[in-house]
């Protein structure tokens, strides 16, 4: 038999309402920077996806399963990252159909500034973070 979960007090909705609040501030920030920098928050996870996946997980697919998207709204995700200049595709030698993706150098320079940007802000918010998690264990 389970055991039954413990009812929610007024501190727990008051912990998941600030944690909530905290990550959509966050988020707020990480829009913002992106917007900033040219791009749209989705083209920013997506080349930050790219940039942290082993060379051979770098396709369309991947970008897809990260961002949990729909395939083909990867794809067209991915053919205005390429209009842009941001990514290039490359065939593989083992499934013609399957491209590697791969980060410009114009883009790995504003992921470099976005990516600083946004360490910065989780050493400023990551002390908060943590007390707001520990409220739940």
């Amino acid at each position: 038999m389970e055991a039954k979960e413990a009812e929610l007090n007024d501190a727990d909705y008051a912990a998941l309402a600030d944690l909530r609040f905290a990550l959509r501030q966050f988020q707020a920030f990480s829009d913002e920077r992106a917007t900033q920098e040219g791009l749209t928050p989705q083209q920013h996870q997506a080349l930050l996806a790219l940039r942290a996946a082993p060379i051979d997980d770098a396709t369309v697919g991947f970008v897809a399963r990260r961002l949990l998207l729909k395939p083909h709204s990867a794809t067209g995700l991915v053919d205005r990252l390429e209009k842009q200049g941001f990514v290039t595709r490359h065939s593989n030698d083992d499934d013609r159909r399957r491209a590697q993706l791969r980060l410009t150098p114009q883009a790995l320079e504003i992921l470099s500034k976005l990516s600083s940007a946004h360490r910065n802000e989780l050493r400023h918010l990551g002390p908060l973070l943590t007390e707001m998690l520990a409220r739940f264990v």
